[in-house]
């Protein structure tokens, strides 16, 4: 494989001074051995069999919010990366931020990790299941330096539950996700507020400066480029806060979007245009560095797009949280000078839970057999335009989320109870059942004619009660057309599929709020709060209350006893 790759045509002076001044001061460790200095660009390395991974992961990007969509947002980087490499065109991630990221550094369902329902809280004691093997686990067994940089969002309740123990050399970045992008404090309530941003596993203060993140998470991955040897193989997993709200964007970037009325767009615009500079600036710093000819960029949105927040996934219906196409349908693409079919769209399926085997695979790791992946090995499908080995997708299946009170196993067909919300794609065909969120088709709020809080959609309209959709993807991405009377025996083998992933799902995690969780109790710092040694202490009994009890349950038959056995709190 090539590595050391040249930035041809640009010097040193140009790259000094691209992009923000902020990130200029970004020092080189090695700066007195760099050849570049001299302006003779940096030192071609050995050649490294295995590829440096790039995952950059955008946190509510809608599918229209992007240049090569028809957006009204630039994204000229974005849209030159994806002109270059290989756009992801029937591209799937899970309709919010736990659900995604746990999928992705897994490789695994959502039934199978218990994260079924909702996002993990900041109050809440959950986090990743700790016997989940992680990627950045399996890279590091592989040779690779692993790093990572922004939105944790998959629990921190234990400090066996952050990065740095779960795979990660080094971590920087907020383990929550929709905080301040410039104080960095997060508010779960207008009382429970706390500061939130973390170097390794501690709170980062010294970065309590006002630094926009977006920025600040730019330079400190050129931080990390440019003290690692590229001679070893890194895996950079980039999970940008932006575009997620709150919308706060530096002054400079509303420059070309005054004229969109709508303000939550002019500001999500604004965010979106700083997050594409950013990403120009990390590939110049892999350009810079000597990784980009040995490397492997691959960009995702973790969900849909939210309209109220700016966001927008015209002409797909529904929006972030939610099952349809709006909510779960994303903007990705891989852009590397190692495929082999280059400026191309790959129309196959391909799912966020992919990314485990196919990198690994590429890292020239080992997937053992009993770790139970759900994704699969799309690298050829991707580079060589093969067909994918995916034939199907669980989009989620979640017990708690039973809103539809017309639900019922008689609309299932006896097969299924349809108040359960759950979606599944095989092959053309999607099926929903229960609540699969807000519906509704939104154009692009940017219209001079749109007032700055009023935005329009196309109202979806069915049978009061209705809780089963049928769907050919394929034929109708817009989901307008409803097939589920049309096809009811198709309807009847998507639900036998959805009954035996089911049989497969662990138990949902999401316990309720612990009050100890507070960051008033942490020294103002959202963090782990939970210690194995804070359990109760067991009162000693009272021995005539004791055997007075035991005297009683006897009188009691077997399946009438209170309590639980000892064994039943092994473990905690």
């Amino acid at each position: 494989m090539l590595t050391g790759g040249l930035l041809a045509g640009v010097s040193v002076l140009s790259l000094l001074t691209y992009g923000y001044p902020a990130w200029d001061a970004v020092g080189d460790p090695d700066r007195s051995r760099r050849r570049e200095d001299l302006g003779e660009g940096p030192e071609p390395s050995p050649t490294v069999s295995q590829p440096h991974l790039i995952f950059i992961l955008a946190d509510d990007q809608g599918f229209r919010d992007v240049g090569y969509h028809g957006s009204e947002i630039r994204t000229p980087t974005l849209d030159r990366l994806a002109a270059e490499g290989v756009k992801l065109e029937n591209y799937y991630v899970q309709p919010m931020c736990t659900p995604s990221r746990s999928q992705f550094i897994t490789g695994r369902y959502q039934i199978h990790t218990g994260l079924q329902h909702s996002v993990i809280r900041p109050t809440q004691p959950n986090c990743l299941p700790l016997d989940n093997v992680t990627l950045p686990q399996k890279l590091k067994e592989a040779g690779y330096s692993t790093h990572m940089v922004g939105k944790w969002h998959l629990g921190f309740y234990r400090k066996e539950c952050m990065p740095t123990q779960r795979g990660f050399d080094t971590f920087f970045g907020s383990l929550l996700g929709s905080g301040d992008y410039y104080t960095h404090y997060k508010c779960d309530s207008p009382r429970m507020c706390g500061y939130d941003l973390y170097e390794n596993d501690n709170a980062a203060w010294d970065h309590d400066n006002g630094m926009y993140s977006t920025q600040m998470y730019t330079q400190k991955v050129q931080q990390i480029l440019a003290s690692h040897n590229p001679r070893k193989p890194i895996f950079l997993y980039i999970a940008y806060q932006a575009v997620h709200s709150p919308l706060q964007a530096p002054g400079k970037y509303y420059e070309h979007y005054r004229s969109i009325n709508n303000i939550n767009r002019r500001r999500y615009a604004a965010m979106l245009a700083c997050l594409d500079e950013a990403i120009n600036n990390v590939t110049l710093a892999l350009k810079r560095y000597g990784y980009y000819n040995n490397s492997i960029i691959i960009y995702s949105s973790d969900n849909g797009g939210q309209p109220t927040a700016g966001g927008n996934n015209w002409p797909l219906r529904g929006s972030k949280g939610t099952y349809w196409e709006g909510g779960i349908r994303a903007v990705g693409f891989v852009h590397s000078p190692l495929l082999k079919n280059k400026g191309g769209v790959c129309k196959e399926l391909v799912h966020i839970t992919d990314w485990f085997p196919t990198l690994i695979t590429l890292a020239e790791g080992q997937i053992d057999e009993d770790t139970q992946l759900d994704g699969y090995d799309v690298w050829e499908t991707i580079s060589e335009g093969r067909r994918s080995p995916r034939m199907d997708i669980l989009h989620n299946i979640d017990p708690i989320y039973t809103k539809a009170k017309n639900g019922s196993w008689a609309a299932g067909f006896g097969i299924w109870n349809t108040a359960i919300q759950s979606a599944i794609r095989v092959n053309h065909w999607k099926l929903l059942t229960g609540n699969p969120g807000y519906s509704d088709w939104v154009p692009p709020q940017s219209f001079s004619n749109v007032g700055p809080s009023r935005w329009h959609n196309e109202r979806a309209s069915w049978t009061a009660g209705k809780t089963v959709w049928l769907f050919n993807i394929t034929a109708d991405p817009y989901e307008r057309v409803d097939l589920s009377s049309k096809y009811p025996d198709v309807v009847k083998q998507l639900l036998r599929r959805l009954s035996q992933f089911n049989k497969t799902a662990v138990p949902v995690r999401y316990p309720p709020k612990d009050p100890r969780s507070n960051p008033n109790f942490n020294g103002g710092v959202w963090g782990p709060w939970f210690k194995e040694e804070e359990k109760k202490k067991k009162k000693k009994p009272n021995k005539n209350k004791a055997e007075n009890k035991q005297k009683k349950n006897k009188t009691k038959k077997p399946h009438q006893r209170k309590g639980h056995s000892l064994s039943c709190f092994a473990g905690g």
